[in-house]
């Protein structure tokens, strides 16, 4: 296949990704609750599953809300080549593979995960209160990441009642984290402003990514003693 096929592949399955995302979202299709009735007794392998899947939803929507922004700002410019190389939460050591998380035990790894999730608010509530200021911003950019916001505290909810019934000695252990390089969107710049909103998407939906993987391995481990 040549590169301008190649390149016309990946835009096609990106627009099929946003096409059934975009469905998906509009009928409303989300996990299950955390506290189903506001019961929070809930199993602890019953809990795992709806804590990935909802981590999975989050990741999905960052995905969503990065193929949209790449697809209506980033054809013919030059964002690659300027976008920051480091995320703000490069700084934690997080295990970038399977072989690295074995190597951390897993209560530290559920704190890790509870860094990660609260160092996302700061950023999402730039984007919210900066995406007026992004030219032609689509309304289902500004949804998804509301929705975000409120499915971050559902997630951190799950984590918070994993730790509790699985290891209750490490509760409040978490490192905090503080996003504090956020790239402003309240630059003048037209360019600067849509540059600073993709180095944040792009950021978060790395982390979310490695969320999901974590939880995913997680639940292996903890819930399947690592069948899986």
């Amino acid at each position: 296949m040549t590169m301008n096929g190649q390149g016309s592949a990946r835009k096609a399955g990106s627009l099929l990704l946003l096409m059934m995302s975009n469905l998906l979202f509009c009928q409303n299709v989300q996990p299950l609750s955390i506290c189903p009735g506001g019961d929070c007794q809930t199993p602890l392998p019953e809990l795992f599953d709806r804590v990935v899947m909802l981590s999975h939803y989050i990741h999905t929507l960052y995905t969503d809300m990065f193929v949209e922004f790449d697809k209506l700002y980033v054809q013919d410019r030059d964002f690659i080549a300027k976008a920051i190389s480091d995320c703000p939460t490069s700084s934690l050591a997080t295990p970038e593979d399977k072989e690295q998380a074995l190597k951390i035990p897993p209560e530290v790894l559920l704190n890790l995960i509870l860094s990660l999730v609260h160092s996302w608010n700061d950023p999402l509530y730039q984007l919210i209160t900066g995406i007026g200021g992004i030219h032609e911003a689509p309304e289902t950019i500004v949804s998804r990441a509301k929705e975000i916001e409120e499915q971050n505290k559902r997630l951190l909810e799950g984590v918070e009642k994993i730790i509790s019934q699985a290891y209750p000695e490490a509760k409040g252990n978490e490192i905090y984290f503080v996003w504090s390089q956020v790239p402003s969107l309240q630059g003048v710049d037209e360019e600067s402003k849509d540059l600073a909103f993709y180095n944040n998407i792009r950021c978060l939906r790395r982390d979310s990514h490695k969320v999901d993987n974590y939880l995913k391995f997680l639940r292996c481990q903890i819930v399947h003693k690592n069948n899986c």
